[in-house]
């Protein structure tokens, strides 16, 4: 994926559902935008230089994932939250 597209934010609801889950330390089923499909913990939530990442735990692995980047996640207490750009 580009990494020099220009930020899109998410809608608020859908940011605050990745709050709880950093919060809660939740391992969430993710889909990206370019379908790929991974399962990680939710760990924290970044902002740098207007971008917001979502910093997540794979296997051992810290990676950070664009918030504009990801089509959907899911947690059983959660369900499955389709992310939608803040309008």
């Amino acid at each position: 994926m580009l990494t020099n597209e220009a930020y899109k934010p998410i809608n608020c609801d859908d940011y605050d559902n990745l709050e709880l889950a950093c919060q809660r330390h939740w391992t969430l089923k993710l889909e990206l935008k370019n379908g790929s499909r991974l399962e990680a913990k939710a760990v924290d939530m970044v902002s740098r230089k207007n971008v917001e990442y979502l910093q997540v735990d794979l296997s051992g692995e810290s990676r950070e994932l664009r918030l504009d980047h990801i089509a959907s996640f899911s947690h059983p207490e959660l369900g499955t939250v389709i992310v939608s750009e803040d309008e």
